[in-house]
């Protein structure tokens, strides 16, 4: 059995910006603009809320936990519990504590008590100047981080984290995979989806090749154009709350998550927008990891899928559609940190974890 490292859990270091508010300001603000043309009333409403947001008491985040296995700058964050290790697959997107927003608001440390031992990848700054791409991830982080437990995991990613642990699942020895919101048909995500997305690109790639890296903002405002009217309209509703309400802290706690994050090497930008959303190598069979191609058909474990049929980040259609499927009315979010997610997500997700590893 593995113990804690005796290292400081700053290992991965924060990412946020000196601001509360959207990154880039500047094209939120235009946003706005172009979201209330010709309502003054409703553009003063979104502005005051952005300001309530931006100046709101922040509760502290719950204190990150002990780190068991290190690959890099990625570490493994234990988060108690009891049972085979069950390792959380966050997305390179965003930081990894969606998974952990809020006290009381956390699926991992709800889960260390239903006799489940989850593990967080938190996969830090990259340190490389933008040599991994995605698959390097899996072959240089993923694997080695479950490789120090010394035994079998259930593995369980998010996002494009559950593109990646079907990557990892290929080697890795694991009793069950269960994947959420996890992309692997890109074509799913539809023709004008993936033009759009392959300007933003196009207009980011220069920058990104001299730095080697692909800031946070570049996917922020790819996020933002996917539903600018909610984008803009959810800032006028917060303004609305009661200030340090349950809610208004519910709202503080999601956007500062949202707003958060470390910049994706230039590499997994580049297999992410090229290779993936451009040429769909994943769903047609061509994504390699550790040399070898990623065959969702070769998996002889128990899986779980959980697919939102109303998710605006990852469409329905381009899941990999896995034999053990659930379908959810919960939003690409709202199912990890939802009202509903408990009954939806976290209660199923248990059972399967609890069934699989008495199996």
């Amino acid at each position: 059995m593995y113990e804690p490292l005796t290292e400081s859990a700053t290992l991965a270091p924060g990412y946020a910006a000196a601001q509360h508010g959207p990154r880039p300001l500047t094209l939120f603000l235009d946003l706005v603009r172009e979201q209330t043309e010709g309502d003054a009333s409703r553009r003063a409403s979104v502005l005051a809320g952005l300001r309530a947001y931006q100046e709101a008491e922040r509760t502290p985040r719950p204190d990150d936990m002990p780190i068991v296995a290190r690959a890099g700058r990625a570490v493994l964050r234990d988060y108690g519990g009891e049972g085979p290790p069950a390792v959380f697959v966050p997305s390179l997107i965003n930081p990894p504590f969606i998974l952990d927003l809020a006290d009381g608001n956390s699926l991992l440390r709800w889960l260390s008590g239903q006799g489940v031992r989850p593990l967080l990848v938190d996969w830090g700054y990259p340190e490389d100047g933008g040599a991994l791409d995605v698959a390097g991830h899996v072959a240089e982080r993923l694997l080695p981080l479950i490789d120090q437990l010394g035994e079998p995991v259930h593995l369980v990613g998010y996002c494009l984290g559950g593109t990646m642990a079907l990557g990892a699942a290929m080697h890795a020895r694991i009793r069950s995979l269960t994947l959420i919101a996890a992309p692997w048909h890109f074509a799913g995500f539809g023709a004008r989806a993936r033009g759009e997305i392959a300007a933003l690109w196009e207009a980011a790639k220069p920058m990104a090749e001299l730095i080697g890296l692909v800031p946070m903002e570049v996917l922020q405002t790819g996020f933002w154009k996917l539903d600018p009217e909610r984008t803009v309209a959810k800032y006028g509703r917060f303004g609305l709350l009661a200030p340090g309400s349950a809610e208004a802290q519910a709202f503080i706690a999601l956007e500062d998550w949202a707003n958060d994050g470390a910049p994706l090497t230039h590499a997994a930008g580049r297999e992410l927008f090229d290779d993936f959303i451009g040429g769909d190598v994943t769903g047609g069979g061509r994504w390699r990891v550790g040399g070898e191609a990623v065959d969702p058909a070769r998996l002889r474990v128990p899986t779980l899928e959980f697919v939102s049929l109303n998710d605006r980040i990852v469409p329905a259609a381009s899941s990999p559609r896995l034999p053990n499927a659930r379908t959810l009315g919960l939003g690409h979010v709202g199912m990890i940190v939802g009202s509903r997610a408990r009954e939806q997500l976290w209660q199923p997700l248990a059972a399967m974890l609890s069934q699989a590893q008495q199996s």
